[in-house]
């Protein structure tokens, strides 16, 4: 049997472990969460739902950044319904974190250029990718090079996204702890959930 966290009884410890889950992330290329799920809605109405890479956190201001490229259909997706959720889970220690929140696009002001500057180069030539993605072919492209990098730079894109509710869930044999985090209303508010 798993024992509970310390912080498994404490809705604040909880929420502070998510944070620390989240920070960890961005850091740590080894950790659950430098991957999300991220589902946005498509132009049908569906939810769409591909992975990406955890770029930035801050717990303050409760935003999370990760890049994409600008002709994805997930900045179209945003750019008609900027309402999104995210997703991680750590298989290893059974903790499943589920976000929602407004996403905004950044390409080519500030925030964006701070954000290709601190791009590695391998990650950059991923924006140099022709055709554009999702585009139909009749064989596998190969790996892009950054041949013209105002080229792959003009592909960039930074989504922030500024979560407004956070589930934390732990699974044990224990016993499930879930809990929920709202920022939605005119004071935070924090609540254990049945599993």
């Amino acid at each position: 049997m798993q024992p509970f966290p310390a912080h498994a009884d404490d809705l604040d410890a909880t929420r502070d472990e998510a944070f620390r889950l989240l920070r960890r992330g961005v850091v740590d290329r080894k950790s659950p969460f430098r991957t999300m799920n991220v589902a946005t809605v498509d132009a049908d109405g569906l939810p769409s739902v591909r992975t990406v890479v955890l770029r930035g956190f801050d717990p303050a201001a409760r935003l999370i950044r990760f890049h994409t490229d600008r002709r994805s259909a997930k900045v179209t997706e945003i750019q008609h319904q900027p309402r999104v959720a995210l997703h991680a889970y750590d298989r290893g220690t059974q903790v499943q974190l589920r976000l929602s929140g407004t996403a905004a696009i950044h390409s080519g002001d500030a925030a964006a250029e701070a954000a290709w500057g601190r791009s590695a180069p391998g990650a950059r030539a991923c924006y140099a990718i022709q055709p554009a993605p999702g585009t139909p072919v009749s064989r596998p492209v190969p790996a892009p090079a950054i041949e013209d990098e105002a080229q792959a730079r003009a592909q960039f894109v930074l989504v922030e996204v500024v979560f407004d509710t956070l589930e934390w869930l732990w699974l044990s044999s224990a016993g499930h702890r879930r809990a929920r985090f709202d920022w939605r209303g005119d004071a935070p508010a924090a609540t254990w959930l049945v599993q």
